[in-house]
Order: structure tokens, then sequence, then C-alpha cells
């Protein structure tokens, strides 16, 4: 359920060839329209690999499992400090959060990083968020308890709804976090002109499909039933995901903070030294220490 602006990027030619091509679907045979638009909404973008750095990678140690009988890649950094889970968004990676390894691990932590479903080197071409939260119970249930969980993106969302559904964390940060990936159905079929009819089939299919239905993914209604302390960073300038959705998201979650940056958008927040220190230290409650002492 993709978080970035549609159409993905393409040629304008090529998507005024699918627009027409679901528009006339939709008029013949509105399941066929359906299908496609499913396969569509389910197929994250393509990344360029140079775009995100993943030498970090290189020294982590895999520990790959299947996940519905398909390979979910999974790396792992030490192993006898409490766990953290670093969780990407839609579209990309696990090393897109690389730059949180080292000082993870320099605070005592073990570090676990993942590529979701359909991403990076994890097995299939099609994604969704219900396997996005799929994936993340699961690495909780193998390679947990988790103390913490840094999430960037709809991997905001994904942990939000996994903590829901039981997923124990302790402490936890978002960068930019999407506070309404359901709604993004909306936005993908405004742009394709797909009918109220294929939008109706299109979900009722992921329904289906996931045994889950289109509320349960309200991640609002999850964050305001969980208590871990929570720290989300979001920057005034995200053209991608807006700051509105970290704001609701922190003041969805009882007792969450939100830090507002300017001048990093989406994908830089996520390496800016000045946020991995801030959030580190919240994850090792040193914060909380420093606010208690006076010193703040």
């Amino acid at each position: 359920m993709p978080e970035a602006n549609y159409p993905p990027k393409s040629t304008s030619v090529r998507f005024a060839a699918i627009r027409g091509l679901l528009n006339g679907l939709s008029r013949v045979s509105p399941g066929t329209a359906a299908g496609v638009a499913t396969v569509l909404f389910r197929t994250p973008p393509g990344r360029r690999r140079a775009d995100l750095p993943s030498s970090v990678f290189a020294s982590g140690q895999r520990v790959d499992f299947k996940l519905d009988g398909r390979r979910l890649a999974v790396w792992r950094w030490g192993s006898n400090g409490p766990t953290a889970l670093l969780a990407h968004g839609w579209g990309s990676r696990g090393a897109r959060l690389s730059d949180f390894v080292a000082p993870l691990i320099r605070a005592g932590f073990s570090v676990v990083a993942f590529d979701a479903p359909g991403h990076g080197t994890s097995a299939g071409r099609l994604s969704s968020l219900p396997q996005f939260i799929a994936a993340i119970r699961s690495i909780g249930d193998r390679l947990g308890p988790l103390h913490a969980v840094v999430a960037h993106s709809m991997g905001g969302a994904a942990t939000t709804l996994a903590m829901a559904r039981g997923l124990d964390v302790k402490r936890v940060v978002f960068l930019a976090p999407a506070a309404d990936p359901a709604g993004y159905s909306e936005r993908f079929a405004s742009v394709l002109g797909l009918s109220d009819d294929v939008v109706t089939r299109m979900k009722r299919g992921l329904e289906r499909r996931f045994g889950l239905l289109w509320k349960e993914f309200d991640v609002l209604a999850a964050a305001a039933t969980l208590s871990a302390p929570l720290l989300v960073f979001h920057d005034s300038e995200d053209k991608d995901v807006p700051l509105a959705d970290g704001a609701s998201i922190a003041a969805a979650w009882p007792g969450a903070r939100l830090v507002t940056t300017k001048g990093l958008g989406h994908r830089r927040i996520v390496h800016d030294p000045g946020v991995i220190d801030r959030a580190v230290a919240f994850l090792t409650e040193a914060e909380a220490a420093t606010r208690l002492s006076g010193r703040a």
C-alpha cells in the first residue's frame, strides 16, 4: 500500500496507456480490472540499489527464514544485548536504515533488519501492508523479545498495527510515519480513474486474500490502544508523507512526543546524525534520565 505520490515514476505515455486499459476493462469486465488494479497496487516502486547504502549489511549475519513459504531476508548484528528492530517503508529496503546500526550497537543493542516481502532481496514481487505486519510479527516471535523498534514511513504504520495485534515492544521511534496507509487506495483509484465498483472489488479481494477487513488498518485507532513510549520525528517539508501524519499518530498514541525537523524531507531524516543520536538516546532511556536530573 504505497506511501509515495501516484503515478509511479514512469513515462506519461505508459501511465496513460495503463489508465486507458483499466478504464476499458472497467466497462466490460470490472472483475478483471480489479485484478489488474490489485497487482499494480501491490507492486512496490523500483529503487536504484545505489540509492541505499548497504556496506553495513555486509557485516551482518544472515538469518533468513520463510514467511508464507517465501524467503524473508533478515540480518542481525550482535546477540547479547536487547534487540532493536529496524523497519523500512514501502518501496524501500532494510539498508535505508543502515545508519542506525552502529549507534545502536554502541548503545548495547543487538540489531535486526529485514527486507519486507517483495522488497530488496526478499522473495516475491508483490507486497502489502498485511505482509509488512506479518514480517514484523514473525521477526518478533523468532528473534525477540523486541526491546525497541525504529521504523520509517509505512514501517511505522505496520509496527503500530503489529503492536495492536500483540507484538510486545518496550520503546518505539518513528521516522516520518504514515497514519493512513489504507487511505492511499483512494489516491490510487483517483489517479488511475478507477470506478467505485472496481475499487470495492479490489478491496474485497485483498480482504479475502489476507483475512483482514479494510477497517482493521486504522492506524490511529490502533495507536490509541498502545502504551509503550513513542518518539516521532517528522519533517515539515516531507513531500511523500505529510507532517500531519506523524502529528496525528503522536496525538493518538498516549504519551507520545513529536519532534519536527526542517529541511530533511522524507528520506534524509533517516540519515541525520542529530535525529539518530536523539532516537538512540530515547531508546536507551538516556534522554529520560537527563530530563529527570534537571539538566534539560
